[in-house]
């Protein structure tokens, strides 16, 4: 019985083991697979702390975002020393950017390697969700897998969160592998997204597993925006041109593999995929995996979905948990080191499909800050994928706030990914193939056929600012229209003039 060989305990008991200035490691990958009753007492145990005027902070290592009981929690209880990789909680958020949380963002397939070579303080505690676990500290993971390898094989102290409500099962849903640090590093072998490396557990020391907390939590994954027309019409256009890429040649007629990110285009994009005629079915090599996925599945049109998450509802999931037969040679969840991997990205082909904040009129494309100062999630692995992919795409609606904000502008207010790495960029209104084209070529590309009627003009009258040279920008007007909305609250309203030398 484990309960003869390993300590159980409350949350609470659990959480008291945690001190000021400790750095945890933690579980699972979007709210997929996190940790949820302990990380909340940590949060009240901090709270307490607080209330007598003594400090408690964490250092927080995570595989990406989380849920509410993570992340929220103690963001609110002003308990976090650090934070790293991904976030997307309004709360912490807030926290972030008034400079209340310290935080860092990370490519998500660097954080374990980073982890491992010392970079970065090492974990003293790792808590981890759990299906099932064995004596000899075989570790079963749930619906995330993130960088609980590294942060289990670093940590002093394991805390187990023993969640009931994924079933056991659920071994053989797993693989899990940790390559080794140069100079002793392997290629990684997976040929195929259906292919596996490693094994269907997590291999720890049992003297390591601290306690364990019993929970019947469900994940807190929310429900995206349904799609609209703008993202529908996005979809449509993805769809459209990989079906031309495939008649012109320049995509095998087998398809390739599709990586594609979270949210409502992506899940717009996955329809269109999934509905259009002359798209083959295909296979998928990501790190989120939605609802709409689980859909494709089951119609046939995905053959097999490699990610690091089962991102999916509540209801969606117990869809799958009452077929789990059906999923077991369709779905594989791996660590963000392995989904995310760049190596396997190129060797694979894979077809990468990210959403942009903003891009500019020469392919340079911002997916993290809001006017250039404020975070809104993080790169999490958009540069991951794209950097190596086949052809890499990104998206975004044309204009944002009711068209106040165009989103293709001049100069994105901050760089993510560069004008070297985006070989596409699709809006409602159609496709810049900016491959092999100058920066001349790739402005009116892009201003031809991806932004709002609204704002061509616009644009067109920007390059027009600096004269011949290779690539016009005026370093005096390029963000003349972000300077227009902080001043009046439309982009709409810009005149070159106002911002020139």
């Amino acid at each position: 019985m484990l309960k003869d060989v390993f300590k159980f305990v409350t949350a609470e008991e659990a959480a008291s083991y945690v001190n000021d200035g400790d750095i945890i490691g933690f579980s699972g990958f979007t709210p997929a697979g996190c940790p949820k009753e302990v990380p909340t007492a940590i949060a009240k145990r901090a709270e307490a702390f607080h209330a007598e005027d003594k400090e408690f902070k964490i250092g927080m290592y995570t595989g990406a975002s989380t849920g509410d009981s993570l992340d929220g929690a103690l963001a609110r209880a002003n308990a976090i020393l650090f934070r790293t990789p991904y976030q997307s909680n309004k709360d912490l958020r807030n926290a972030l950017n008034s400079e209340r949380a310290p935080y860092f963002d990370m490519h998500l397939s660097s954080l374990a390697s980073h982890l491992r070579f010392g970079f970065m303080p090492k974990p003293k505690f790792a808590i981890l969700e759990v299906c099932d676990f064995t004596e000899d500290g075989k570790l079963y993971l749930t619906t995330g897998v993130g960088i609980s390898p590294t942060v289990a094989g670093l940590a002093d102290h394991i805390i187990l969160e023993w969640n009931h409500n994924h079933p056991k099962e659920l071994n053989g849903f797993h693989d899990i592998f940790e390559p080794k640090d140069p100079p002793h590093r392997l290629p990684l072998s997976l040929l195929t997204p259906s292919d596996r490396m490693g094994t269907t557990y997590l291999q720890v020391d049992p003297k390591k597993i601290l306690c364990v907390v019993e929970t019947w939590r469900n994940d807190e994954v929310g429900g995206f925006s349904p799609t609209d027309e703008v993202t529908d019409k996005i979809g449509q256009n993805v769809a459209n041109f990989l079906a031309n890429e495939i008649k012109s040649g320049r995509v095998p007629s087998e398809f390739l593999p599709i990586q594609s990110g979270v949210g409502n285009i992506a899940n717009a994009v996955m329809a269109s995929l999934g509905t259009n005629p002359d798209i083959p079915n295909f296979e998928m090599y990501t790190e989120v995996i939605q609802d709409s996925v689980i859909g494709l599945l089951k119609s046939g049109k995905i053959k097999f979905a490699s990610g690091c998450s089962l991102t999916i509802t509540t209801p969606v999931l117990k869809e799958i948990y009452e077929d789990l037969e059906f999923f077991r040679d369709k779905l594989v969840l791996r660590p963000q080191e392995l989904s995310n991997s760049p190596e396997l990205a190129r060797r694979l082909g894979l077809i990468t499909i990210n959403t942009a904040l903003e891009a500019d009129i020469f392919g340079n494309v911002n997916s993290t800050h809001v006017m250039g100062s404020k975070m809104m999630n993080g790169i999490g692995g958009s540069a991951d994928f794209t950097r190596s992919a086949y052809i890499s795409i990104f998206t975004t609606p044309s204009t944002a706030k009711g068209g106040k904000i165009s989103s293709i502008v001049p100069m994105v207010s901050h760089v993510d990914q560069n004008e070297h790495s985006v070989n596409i960029i699709i809006t409602e209104y159609g496709v810049a193939d900016l491959r092999g084209k100058s920066p001349i070529q790739r402005a009116h590309e892009i201003i031809d056929n991806c932004v709002a009627p609204e704002y061509k003009e616009m644009l067109r009258e920007y390059l027009e600012l600096t004269g011949c040279c290779h690539t016009p920008q005026s370093l005096s007007a390029c963000f003349g229209m972000h300077r227009e909305f902080i001043k009046t609250g439309s982009m709409l309203s810009t005149k070159w003039e106002d911002y020139k030398d």
